[in-house]
C-alpha cells in the first residue's frame, strides 16, 4: 500500500472496529520501529511488554528460523524435546521444585483461564466456588478472564459472565474480610496491576493472601502475564517478597514476541489436572515453545535480569524531575510514571508525534515497558523526547511547568 489513506481506509474497512490504529509499522530493529512513511520510533512500549529483547533480535530470529524448518506442530496429543526444555526450564527459573507442573498455552488469557478451571477443581468437590480478584484487576479479555476484571466498560456488554467471581479493595482489611465469609475456592492477584496504572500491592499483601489462602484451603494464584519473564527484574515477580503461590501465568515477554502463554504449578495443585479436563491444539507447539525456551536462555546466560534492574532504577530516577511529572512505581522494566493532572492520553499523543511509543493505562499515568536489552543511547534518547512531549502538553493545557 502506496499511502496511509490507503491503508487506513483498508484497515476501517476489513478490521474489526476495536480501536485506533494510529501507524502502520512495516520494520523494527532493536528498540526502534519504522512506519510506511519511513519514519523512526523508539519503541518503550514493546508491543505493550512483550517484545523483551527488542525487534528482529538475532536470538529471536534463529530461534524462529530453525524450529520452523525442523518441526512446527504436532498437536497435543504428542510431546516435543522444546516442549520439554520449555517446562523443565520454566519449573527452575519458577522454584516449583520436582512437583511443579507446566501447562503451555498461546496467551495471557488462555493461562488465566486454565487458573480459573484450577480454582474450580480445587473448590467444587468442598462447595468452594468464589473466585476473589481486586479492584483494578485486568485478567483478559476472554469470558472468564473477563469475570476477574472488574470493569464495568468490559463486563456490561457481556453479562452475564462467570459466577462466583468477586471483586475486593485492594487492602488487607477487605482481604481478611473476604475469606472469612468462606467458600473461597482461590484468589487471583496481579502482583503489579499493569492496566490499572502500574499499581503495587500494599505492604505484605501477598504474604497476608497467602497465610489466609493456606489457612482457608484456598488457592493463591498470580496473574504475571505482564510482571513475569524478568519484566520486573526477577524471573516472577512474587520473587521479590519471596511469596510462593499454588499457581502463577505467564505470557507477555516469555517468547520476545512468539504468542505463548501459560500456567505453572506448585505442590498439591499440580495434582488437579487429568487427563480430558483440560488441553489446547496449540499449546505447547514444538516453534513457540523453542522460541521461548532461547528467548529465557538468552536472557539467563546474558544477565540481563541486572540490566533490567539497573535501566529501571535509572529511568525511575531521571523522570522524576521532570515537568508535571508526580512520581513513578512499578519495578525493573515495568514503570508507571504519575502525572501532576489527568493528561495522560495527550502525553502519549504528543510522545508518538515526536516518534516515542508508550501509552496511557490511566489517565494520569505513562506506562513504560522497553526490551530487557536498552542502554544509555536508548535511554538519552527517550529522555529527550519525553521531556519535549510533557513540556508541550504542559504548555497546551496550560499547566505549570
Amino acid at each position: 500500500m502506496s499511502s496511509s489513506i490507503e491503508w487506513k481506509v483498508a484497515a476501517e474497512r476489513d478490521l474489526m472496529n476495536l480501536g485506533s490504529r494510529p501507524r502502520l509499522f512495516v520494520r523494527g530493529e532493536g528498540s526502534h520501529l519504522w512506519d510506511d512513511e519511513g519514519t523512526r520510533y523508539l519503541d518503550f512500549l514493546g508491543g505493550i511488554a512483550v517484545n523483551c529483547l527488542g525487534h528482529a533480535h538475532p536470538v529471536f530470529v534463529e530461534a524462529v528460523s530453525r524450529q520452523a524448518a525442523t518441526l512446527a506442530h504436532v498437536s497435543n496429543l504428542y510431546t516435543s524435546e522444546p516442549q520439554l526444555a520449555l517446562a523443565a526450564r520454566l519449573k527452575r527459573l519458577a522454584g516449583t521444585g520436582e512437583q511443579g507442573r507446566v501447562f503451555l498455552a498461546n496467551s495471557g488469557s488462555e493461562a488465566n483461564e486454565s487458573a480459573i478451571k484450577l480454582a474450580r477443581l480445587h473448590g467444587n468437590p468442598r462447595g468452594a466456588q468464589t473466585i476473589l480478584c481486586l479492584e483494578g484487576a485486568f485478567h483478559g479479555r476472554t469470558t472468564g478472564a473477563l469475570s476477574l476484571t472488574p470493569k464495568a466498560a468490559y463486563q456490561d456488554p457481556f453479562a452475564p459472565l462467570l459466577p462466583g467471581a468477586k471483586a475486593i479493595p485492594v487492602t488487607i482489611e477487605a482481604l481478611e474480610a473476604a475469606f472469612a465469609e468462606g467458600g473461597v475456592a482461590a484468589i487471583v492477584i496481579e502482583p503489579i496491576q499493569g492496566e490499572a496504572g502500574v499499581r503495587e500491592l500494599p505492604e505484605r499483601f501477598l504474604a497476608r493472601a497467602r497465610e489466609l489462602a493456606t489457612a482457608h484451603d484456598a488457592l493463591l494464584i498470580l496473574d504475571e502475564v505482564q510482571t513475569g519473564s524478568g519484566r520486573t527484574g526477577r524471573w516472577f515477580a512474587f520473587q521479590h517478597p519471596d511469596v510462593v503461590p499454588d499457581a502463577v501465568t505467564f505470557a507477555k515477554g516469555v517468547a520476545a514476541g512468539f504468542p505463548l502463554g501459560g500456567l505453572i504449578t506448585f505442590g498439591a495443585a499440580s495434582e488437579l489436572f487429568s487427563p480430558g479436563t483440560h488441553n489446547s491444539t496449540f499449546g505447547g507447539n514444538p516453534l513457540a515453545s523453542h522460541v521461548a525456551d532461547a528467548v529465557l536462555g538468552f536472557i539467563e546466560s546474558e544477565d540481563l535480569l541486572a540490566n533490567v534492574t539497573a535501566r529501571g532504577d535509572q529511568l525511575r530516577a531521571a523522570v522524576a524531575e521532570y515537568p508535571i511529572v508526580s512520581g513513578t512505581r512499578g519495578a525493573g522494566l515495568l514503570i508507571g510514571v504519575t502525572l501532576e493532572e489527568p493528561v495522560a492520553p495527550q502525553v502519549a499523543a504528543a510522545a508518538l508525534e515526536r516518534g516515542l511509543i508508550v501509552n496511557a493505562p490511566a489517565a494520569d499515568v505513562i506506562r513504560l515497558a522497553p526490551a530487557y536489552t536498552i542502554g544509555d543511547a536508548e535511554i538519552d534518547e527517550f529522555l529527550n523526547l519525553f521531556r519535549e512531549a510533557l513540556a508541550a502538553v504542559a504548555q497546551t493545557q496550560e499547566i505549570p511547568a
